[in-house]
């Protein structure tokens, strides 16, 4: 590999206010492009009011996007369906320092470059429903190669193009995500035939990639992630994040369960709080995540309404076991704590501050937070099922996720174990240092080396 090279990335996740595992995953490797000497392009597809002057089309971009009709939205997609799979131009976003852009230091990714293409994205997948092809993108400086960081139906025109699959959940478990099944296989396929490399983040993706969708298994390449925070939030001293933890939650340093990430089926929600529930543990839990597809459901335990004083009174006073259990249940409820969203920082300081991470998820391409928990020396309960055991190898207590008693056990022996939380606490250390951003950067050389 010879000289400096620019790479593109996109940023489809990026884009989104509230981030994701795979927005992570993206802003993760455009540092390590970085950290490799390349230049790092950053393709959006905001939609946004082009102007001819350089300046509003730099406040456009950091303005957020213009609200549309959704029908008027739907129309311009099909517009752009029916005029084929034709190529999208991109348009460089100046950033000059005019527009104060301190507030999305946490979201932006490591960039030379930005570039914007309204709706790009959206619009590339209108046209694949039509026509199941690849729309290409055209840029004023087009890069060496592109990496792109989710499955879109998208490539750079005239370059290699490297695409990461994450996983394959909505075939997996189909019950657990909205996507269209059959749009999103033949997505998949398109892109293990049309690009020039396929990027996964564990051994158990990459069979389910070759066992699924029929990718030749040598056209694959597992780099993992890399597991990193910076450490102006991972060593802020002690006392400090104490009284930063009991101001924001009521609870103390090192006394409570956490968990953290998007509320949608495959997180496994509501087998948590019944758990919790059941544990009967007086260590409150917090979860902290956005409301996905099927919350309500998964929240239902927590969510059920209260009864009135008079009734609580009366089921303190009833001798029946279940109206007293019922009760107990009520008063659990009290000990947990939702909120839709925490700023990086603090979420970094309730992590530190966890008792034990939960985070046993029905599936899982990587699965992240074990690791960052694992890195910010918390111990981890997690599922036995698909990469995690891979992933958390021994440094985690590991159950079934779909035995709600095997979750209930390990949040009680937890709880009760201050030896056992220590060694996982030891082991964790030990585990995150093999997915170190050095580990990772390795990887990633080695396969850019083929294309570039």
């Amino acid at each position: 590999m010879n000289g400096t090279k620019s790479i593109l990335i996109d940023g489809y996740n990026l884009g989104l206010e509230k981030g994701t595992g795979v927005a992570t995953y993206a802003r993760n490797l455009s540092y390590e492009i970085h950290e490799l000497g390349h230049q790092v392009a950053v393709l959006y597809g905001n939609r946004g009011s082009p102007q001819r002057d350089q300046l509003l089309n730099e406040i456009a971009f950091f303005d957020g996007p213009v609200e549309q009709h959704r029908f008027l939205e739907l129309l311009e997609r099909a517009k752009q369906a029916l005029r084929g799979p034709l190529s999208y131009k991109a348009k460089q976003v100046p950033v000059t320092g005019r527009v104060v852009t301190r507030t999305f230091s946490s979201r932006l990714p490591y960039f030379d470059t930005l570039y914007n293409s309204n709706d790009v994205f959206k619009n590339a997948q209108g046209a694949f429903w039509v026509w199941k092809r690849l729309v290409n993108i055209r840029l004023p400086d087009q890069p060496d190669l592109a990496h792109w960081t989710y499955p879109l139906p998208v490539k750079l025109a005239g370059r290699p193009n490297i695409y990461t699959l994450h996983d394959l959940v909505p075939l997996r478990l189909p019950y657990t995500t909205l996507d269209n099944k059959k749009r999103y296989l033949k997505l998949m396929q398109l892109l293990g035939k049309k690009s020039d490399h396929i990027v996964t983040v564990s051994e158990n993706s990459k069979r389910d990639l070759v066992e699924l969708v029929g990718i030749p298994e040598e056209k694959i390449t597992n780099t993992y992630q890399s597991v990193q925070i910076p450490a102006k939030y991972r060593d802020k001293p002690e006392d400090q994040l104490a009284r930063e933890i009991e101001g924001v939650t009521g609870f103390d340093y090192k006394g409570y369960f956490l968990f953290w990430g998007s509320l949608e089926p495959k997180k496994n929600i509501a087998r948590i709080i019944e758990a919790y529930l059941a544990s009967d543990v007086q260590t409150p839990l917090i979860i902290i995540g956005a409301q996905a597809w099927k919350a309500e459901k998964e929240l239902a335990l927590l969510n059920e309404g209260m009864r009135s004083e008079d009734d609580r009174r009366a089921d303190k006073d009833a001798p029946n076991p279940v109206i007293a259990a019922m009760a107990r249940q009520r008063g659990a409820r009290k000990r947990i704590i939702r909120m839709d969203y925490a700023p990086f920082s603090l979420l970094v300081s309730l992590i530190r501050g966890a008792k034990v991470a939960l985070f046993p998820s029905l599936y899982e391409g990587f699965g992240l937070p074990a690791l960052e928990a694992m890195l910010l020396n918390t111990p981890v309960i997690c599922s036995n099922t698909s990469s995690l055991p891979e992933v958390a190898g021994d440094a985690a207590f590991m159950v079934d996720p779909y035995d709600t008693q095997a979750i209930t056990q390990a949040i009680r022996t937890l709880d009760a174990d201050a030896d056992l939380r220590a060694d996982l606490v030891k082991r964790g250390a030990a585990q995150a240092a093999k997915y170190s951003p050095e580990n990772y950067r390795a990887r990633l050389q080695s396969l850019y080396e083929k294309f570039l």
